[in-house]
């Protein structure tokens, strides 16, 4: 009877697995499918209990699924078996194909072990292929595109228990919960497919988001900054060409944004300040410089750059901060002018001249290099020395190098890019030009102040140094020392020169000056002293003023009185 009805069976069975094998694969979630695997062994394969054991990320197998008993399902699903005694599991016992059927004679020694198992009741088998409550039965699935024989990823293990015949599966039995297992590792991977490529769709969106909300802060917080910002192409031909710009930037230097992508920071630079730019865009950091505006006019910022990188394509373009620092600056300028400039006249103050005299000046006297360069001449055989301006022409050679011995202790090299200031030699013009320095002090300038008050000789001294100021040339220096004493430092001029220029400011200053509503007069006492390398500028302005007296005191005393 069992012979001829076993097609029928069979033709049951495959309906049977052909439905829930369509259930395995039509579940929607990792869960979801693992439940149907555990239930479809026992509604299609003829099993009573049935166990999901799933591989964990760290090796271990955990009871994802369990399907026939409510009991038993409550006590062992989410426990934990180690891999170390699942791997004795399925090497121990008969393998029947894929399959590993421990029995009950020798599964005893698997009691204590840590994997999660049920116990059934029942009695004895009664005969050889009868099913005992203590056999065991594993299905391992591995992840398709495995080789045969087991050797590839586990993916799980499934446990099935009490065939509903109460036999031990036959060829047949055996062969479909095969099938199934296989089947069921497919389904399981894929499921786990869909879950990660669902939760990478999530994390993906998610991060769209951020990014969508990222990109909207940044474009409010450039849009709307009160401070000017661009974005600025970095490298190649367009290097430093601008791609956008705020409000706040085009407020600032009078462009609409249309016309500023037109442009690059080094068109709207300041001439004097392109390389400070160029240093600044290669380095990224920060510098303060002037950008023209529309009506021709510069405008000082300060302008930081942020370097923003690609981490594949590396640089990618500039992030530039400008901030309009144009009152600052003003106001540095101002307290600049202040220390180095006079209140009262707006002339360069003493500390302001010493300076300016001191920049045109080294340590070397004018003596010493004609000496060594006489010493050079003679030891190389060619003029690299010029008397009229101590010019070096030398080599970055050797021969330059090993002739410092003959400067007495002045290394050429000191001085390579310094123009020596020289004197002309003697009281008679030989046609030599120098540094003129004219000492100038006012005459019956006192008389003034004590007469008509400080206010009159305010107005005086303010008016003085205007002639003087429009008396010289563009270059020259007109300073007030202190008091009624000025200098004026004129570069270029031979003695003849010196004296005519003492002359035509002499002859403004004694021109009628009015103050406090009243015309008034002073005289003025110039000395003509030289500025030469070797001298300090101190020892200049002595000079200068030893002279200026002895030409004062040269000239009888009423052709020296104003007032």
């Amino acid at each position: 009877m069992e012979t001829e009805s076993e097609p029928y069976v069979r033709l049951a069975t495959l309906r049977r697995l052909h439905q829930v094998m369509a259930d395995m694969n039509t579940a929607r979630s990792l869960a979801d499918t693992l439940q149907t695997v555990a239930d479809g062994v026992v509604a299609g394969l003829g099993y009573e209990l049935a166990c999901v054991n799933l591989v964990c990320p760290d090796g271990d197998l955990v009871v994802a699924a369990f399907s026939g008993n409510p009991a038993a399902e409550a006590l062992i699903t989410g426990r934990v078996g180690s891999r170390t005694s699942w791997e004795r599991r399925l090497v121990m016992g008969e393998q029947w194909g894929d399959l590993v059927f421990i029995s009950h004679a020798d599964g005893w020694v698997l009691d204590d072990d840590d994997v999660p198992q049920w116990y059934t009741d029942g009695p004895a088998p009664r005969f050889e292929d009868e099913w005992h409550p203590s056999d065991r039965l594993f299905a391992p699935m591995y992840a398709p595109g495995s080789p045969p024989g087991g050797s590839g990823e586990l993916l799980g293990v499934l446990s099935v228990d009490r065939p509903r015949n109460g036999r031990r599966p036959g060829a047949w039995g055996r062969e479909a919960l095969q099938v199934y297992a296989f089947q069921a590792a497919i389904a399981i991977s894929n499921a786990r497919l869909r879950a990660n490529m669902q939760r990478a769709l999530v994390r993906l969106e998610r991060e769209q988001q951020a990014l969508r909300a990222s990109e909207e802060s940044f474009r409010q917080a450039f849009e709307y900054a009160p401070s000017g910002m661009a974005i600025a192409e970095m490298g190649g031909d367009q290097h430093g060409r601008v791609l956008r710009t705020n409000d706040a930037l085009c407020r600032l230097l009078g462009r609409p944004a249309s016309a500023m992508r037109r442009y690059s920071f080094s068109d709207l630079v300041h001439p004097e300040d392109v390389g400070t730019l160029l240093r600044t865009s290669a380095e990224g950091g920060r510098a303060e410089l002037r950008l023209t505006r529309r009506d021709g006019s510069y405008v000082w910022v300060s302008l930081r750059n942020s370097v923003v990188a690609d981490a594949a394509d590396g640089p990618r373009f500039l992030l530039t901060h400008v901030e309009d620092i144009e009152d600052r600056k003003r106001r540095e300028l101002h307290l600049a002018h202040r220390a180095s400039h006079d209140s009262l006249t707006g002339l360069p103050n003493s500390a302001e001249l010493r300076a300016r005299l001191s920049s045109r000046l080294c340590h070397r006297p004018q003596s010493a290099a004609a000496e060594a360069l006489g010493t050079l001449d003679a030891a190389y055989g060619h003029p690299a020395f010029d008397a009229g301006d101590h010019g070096f022409d030398f080599a970055a050679g050797q021969g330059a190098h090993d002739a410092r011995g003959a400067f007495d202790g002045y290394d050429a090299y000191d001085y390579d890019h310094h123009v020596h200031t020289v004197a002309p030699e003697g009281d008679r013009d030989d046609g030599a030009k120098g540094l003129a320095v004219l000492f100038c002090d006012l005459d019956g300038f006192k008389s003034i102040n004590d007469r008509f008050g400080h206010n009159a000789g305010d107005a005086v001294l303010i008016e003085v140094a205007r002639r003087l100021s429009n008396g010289v040339r563009d270059g020259d220096t007109v300073a007030r020392l202190g008091g009624d004493e000025f200098v004026i430092l004129a570069d270029g001029l031979g003695r003849a020169d010196a004296e005519d220029l003492a002359v035509r400011l002499r002859n403004e200053i004694i021109q009628p000056i009015r103050a406090e509503g009243r015309a008034v007069r002073v005289g003025a006492s110039f000395g003509i002293g030289w500025a030469h390398c070797g001298m300090t500028a101190d020892e200049v302005l002595k000079s200068a003023d030893e002279r200026m007296y002895v030409e004062k005191r040269s000239r009888p005393k009423q052709h020296r009185r104003a007032g």
